[in-house]
C-alpha cells in the first residue's frame, strides 16, 4: 500500500527535466517573499502544469495518477469522509481497492493529512494523485447539502410545534435570531442554489409537504421536501427582507432584495402567490459578480450578429427581442446595449424590474403602486433628450404604441415582447391594437431566441441516433444524417450526472424588408407570413439548434424540447 512519503518538489521536478535550476531558485524566492506554496508559484508562472506535477509525483510515490475530469463518485463511500475535513486536508475518498479505501490527494507528501484521513474513514488508505483545481472542484459538486437543509427543516418543524410564529424574531430583532433555524435554512438553500448554478428557487406548500425546487439550466430539480408547517415562517421571513406586506396573505406580490452569497453579490426578485396550501414563493436569482456579456460572447450565428450590429447603431427604429420567460431576452439587451452605452449616447431604460446595473445609463424603475406606469415613464423619458431607449417589455397597447411612437421620431427603441418565434411578431402587435403604418415604418428587426442546454465536456461521449431522432434530423438534413456524428453526456460529478452544464442561445432573425413593410400595411396576415417564410429561407430556430448538434455543442433530444415550444 503507498504511503506519502517527504519530497522535495523542486528537486524532483528538476530531477525529471520538468524544471529548470534557474527557475527553481526564482520560485524558492518567490516563496521567500510571499509564502506561497510552491506548487502553485510553479503552475502559476507557467513553469509547470498543474498536470505534469501531479504526474511527476505520482510516479515517484508509485501511486496512481487519476484524472477527475470524467470521474463518477460513489456517494456511500464520498460521505464517509465529510465536507469539511475533504476541504482541509484536500482529499476525497474515491473507491475502493483490495479492502481498502483509494483516497485521491492533491498534496500526496502531505504525512499528518493521510494520518488524519485515515483515522476519520476508520479503514486502511491506498494513496492517488489527484490534481487540486480538479478536486475543489469535484468536492463543490459532490457534496451536496440536500441533508443538512432536510434537518433544519426539520429542526424548524420541531420549534414551531407548539410554538407560535414571532414576527419579532423572524425581524432579527431579538437576540440570536441570526441562528433562527428558518434564517439557517434558507441561508443553506441560497447557498446550494449558487452552488448548483440555480436560476431560480421555487418554495411551494403542498397539502402533505413543502417542496423547495431549484431550476438548473431551464429545467426543474426538487431539492427537498419538509413539514408544510414551516412553510408560513420560511414566506415571512422572505417577506420581510424583501420589504413585503406580510399581513396580506390573500394577493400576490413583487419584491426584490440584494444577498452575498459564497462571496457573490446576488440580486433576488420574489413573487408570491396564494395557493390552496399557502403562499407560494418564486425567487428569480441575478449574479450580479458575473457582469454582462458582450454580443461577442452571445454566440450568435455570425449572418445574425452581423445584421443585429446594423440595426441597433441606426439612428431610429425598433428591435425586439422575442422569446417565453427565462430565454434570455433581457441578457440579449443588455449585451446590445453595452455596445450602445458611450458617452456620446444618452440611454434610458424602463424595466419592471431592473435586472442589471449598467453604469453610465439612466435606468427607472416601475412602480406600479405609487402610478409610476411604464406609459407614465415613457412620456416623461422622452421630454429627456434620450438617444436610445431600452423598454423592459411590451405589456400592452399604450406601451407599445408609445414605443413605436420614439421610434418614428428619432430613436432608437429596444424591448421585449412575449411570442413564439419572430414571424409572428408584427402579427401579435397588430393584436394588440398597435396601429398598422406604426408597425410596418418604426419596426426594424425581431430576434426570437431560446436557450438550450449545453453537453458536458467531461464527460460527452459519442451517441447513435434512435430512430424518432434520426427522423426528427431528416427534417432539415434529409439523407445527410448520417454524414455526421452525434454526442451526448454521460452524466459525471461535474454536472450533477445531468450531462448537461450551462445554456446556449439559439436565434432567428426577421428583418422589415420593404416586401414586407408592403405586406403588413396589406392587411392579410396570411401573406405578411408567406413573404417572411420566403425572406428567412429556413433559417429558423430549429435549423439553428440543429446546428448546435452538428457542432457537437447539444444534443438532438435537446434540440428536439427546445423546438417542440415553437413547433405546431
Amino acid at each position: 500500500m503507498t504511503r506519502p512519503e517527504k519530497i522535495r518538489l523542486g528537486d524532483l521536478l528538476v530531477n525529471q527535466g520538468l524544471l529548470t535550476t534557474e527557475q527553481l531558485k526564482l520560485a524558492l524566492d518567490e516563496q521567500k517573499r510571499t509564502g506561497r506554496k510552491l506548487g502553485r508559484i510553479f503552475v502559476e508562472s507557467s513553469y509547470v502544469t498543474e498536470d505534469g506535477i501531479a504526474k511527476a509525483l505520482a510516479h515517484q510515490l508509485q501511486a496512481p495518477f487519476i484524472d477527475l475530469k470524467s470521474f463518477r463518485p460513489k456517494p456511500e463511500l464520498i460521505k464517509l469522509l465529510p465536507e469539511s475535513q475533504a476541504r482541509r486536508h484536500r482529499a476525497l475518498v474515491l473507491g475502493e481497492q483490495e479492502g481498502a479505501l483509494l483516497v485521491g490527494f492533491a498534496d500526496p507528501t502531505d504525512l499528518s493529512a493521510y494520518d488524519e484521513v485515515a483515522r476519520i474513514v476508520g479503514r486502511d488508505v491506498a494513496l492517488a494523485v489527484v490534481m487540486e483545481s480538479q478536486l475543489l472542484a469535484l468536492i463543490d459538486s459532490v457534496y451536496r447539502r440536500t441533508e443538512e437543509i432536510s434537518g433544519l427543516a426539520k429542526e424548524l418543524t420541531a420549534d414551531m410545534a407548539d410554538v407560535p410564529v414571532e414576527f419579532g424574531g423572524l425581524l432579527g430583532l431579538t437576540p440570536g435570531a441570526e441562528d433562527a433555524p428558518v434564517v439557517k435554512l434558507l441561508q443553506m438553500v441560497f447557498e446550494e442554489a449558487m452552488k448548483t448554478r440555480a436560476s431560480d428557487i421555487h418554495i411551494e406548500p403542498q397539502e402533505q409537504s413543502l417542496v423547495i425546487r431549484f431550476r438548473i439550466d431551464g429545467v426543474l430539480h426538487i431539492q427537498t421536501e419538509a413539514d408544510p408547517k414551516i412553510s408560513t415562517a420560511v414566506v415571512l421571513r422572505l417577506k420581510l427582507v424583501s420589504g413585503l406586506d406580510i399581513s396580506e396573505k390573500r394577493l400576490p406580490q413583487d419584491g426584490r432584495f440584494n444577498i452575498r452569497v459564497r462571496n457573490n453579490s446576488v440580486d433576488v426578485r420574489i413573487s408570491s402567490m396564494p395557493t390552496q396550501y399557502g403562499e407560494s414563493v418564486v425567487m428569480r436569482l441575478l449574479n450580479q459578480s458575473t457582469g454582462i456579456l458582450g454580443l461577442d460572447r452571445m454566440r450568435l450565428p455570425p449572418n445574425v450578429l452581423a445584421r443585429l450590429r446594423h440595426a441597433i447603431h441606426r439612428p431610429s427604429g425598433m428591435v425586439l427581442v422575442t422569446g417565453p420567460t427565462g430565454s434570455g431576452k433581457t441578457t440579449t439587451l443588455y449585451a446590445a446595449l453595452s455596445e450602445l452605452n458611450t458617452p456620446e449616447k444618452k440611454v434610458i431604460t424602463v424595466e419592471d424590474p431592473v435586472e442589471y446595473r449598467l453604469p453610465g445609463i439612466n435606468q427607472v424603475q416601475v412602480h406600479e403602486k405609487i402610478d409610476l406606469s411604464f406609459e407614465r415613464v415613457l412620456r416623461s423619458a422622452l421630454r429627456q433628450d434620450p438617444d436610445i431607449i431600452l423598454i423592459g417589455e411590451m405589456r400592452d397597447q399604450e406601451t407599445a404604441e408609445i414605443g413605436m411612437r420614439a421610434a418614428l421620431t428619432g430613436h432608437m427603441v429596444l424591448s421585449t415582447l412575449h411570442t413564439n418565434d419572430a414571424l409572428s411578431t408584427p402579427v401579435r402587435l397588430l393584436d394588440m391594437g398597435v396601429p398598422r403604418y406604426m408597425v410596418a415604418l418604426s419596426l426594424q428587426l425581431v430576434l426570437a431566441q431560446r436557450l438550450v442546454r449545453v453537453i458536458c465536456d467531461n464527460c460527452s461521449e459519442p451517441h447513435d441516433l434512435l430512430p424518432y431522432e434520426r427522423e426528427w434530423l431528416r427534417y432539415e438534413l434529409g439523407d445527410r444524417v448520417d454524414e455526421h456524428r452525434y454526442r451526448r453526456g454521460r452524466g459525471c460529478a461535474h454536472c450533477n450526472n445531468g450531462g448537461y452544464v450551462g445554456r446556449q442561445g439559439v436565434f432567428e432573425l426577421l428583418e422589415m424588408s420593404q416586401e414586407l413593410v408592403e405586406a403588413a400595411n396589406h392587411g392579410d396576415p396570411a401573406e405578411f407570413m408567406r413573404v417572411g417564410r420566403s425572406q428567412m429561407a429556413g433559417d429558423t430556430l430549429r435549423r439553428d439548434a440543429v446546428r448546435l448538434v452538428l457542432e457537437g455543442r447539444t444534443t438532438v433530444d435537446e434540440a428536439m424540447r427546445i423546438s417542440n415550444q415553437f413547433e405546431d
